[in-house]
């Protein structure tokens, strides 16, 4: 029976780091189902869901130990279970930008929580010299729901926090 283990690890950003650790997961016989990696100043954060059988997953946990202290990583594993799958209707691209203040991350999150609209990707990034943001939020929809509704009600949570945005349909792809 497969077995199913989130795996992140965050360190100083150095070439050969990621690689190591796909090659552990290799190594102990675990399938790399979905990763993501960043950037944040001078760190990196990898995350990766990883499955195997239960000889796999607990060969995992037993390295990463040793191999985080070598590459001098801070890690952290959980065992978790397959992604659950919805009937998705329609995915969308949430975007916004403009001058940075305190509290706008919060706003946007919150307008779709509100809505019960779950986020799957979310980037945001400034510009330290000019102070302007920029983000972009994926999410699809699992029902029916008025999207011009929502759409009409983001533009103007974007007038009222003082953003430029848009909501735009995109295909489904890998996020």
């Amino acid at each position: 029976m497969s077995q199913y283990l989130v795996l992140t690890a965050m360190g100083s950003d150095r070439t050969g780091c990621v690689s190591e650790l796909t090659k552990l997961a290799s190594e102990c016989g675990c399938n790399i189902l979905d990763s993501r990696m960043a950037i944040f100043g001078l760190e990196f954060t990898f995350i990766m869901l990883l499955k195997g059988d239960n000889l796999a997953i607990n060969k995992i946990e037993a390295r990463i130990p040793m191999v985080a202290q070598t590459l001098e990583l801070i890690t952290m594993m959980k065992r978790t279970s397959s992604h659950k799958s919805y009937d998705l209707v329609e995915h969308y691209q949430a975007e916004y930008a403009g001058i940075d203040q305190p509290g706008i991350l919060k706003a946007i999150t919150a307008f779709f929580a509100t809505r019960k609209i779950d986020i799957s990707s979310l980037k945001s990034e400034i510009d330290p010299k000019n102070n302007y943001m920029r983000a972009s939020i994926a999410f699809a929809l699992t029902k029916v729901i008025d999207i011009e509704t929502i759409e009409s009600d983001f533009l103007q949570l974007c007038q009222q926090i003082d953003v430029q945005g848009c909501i735009k349909q995109t295909p489904h792809t890998l996020v």
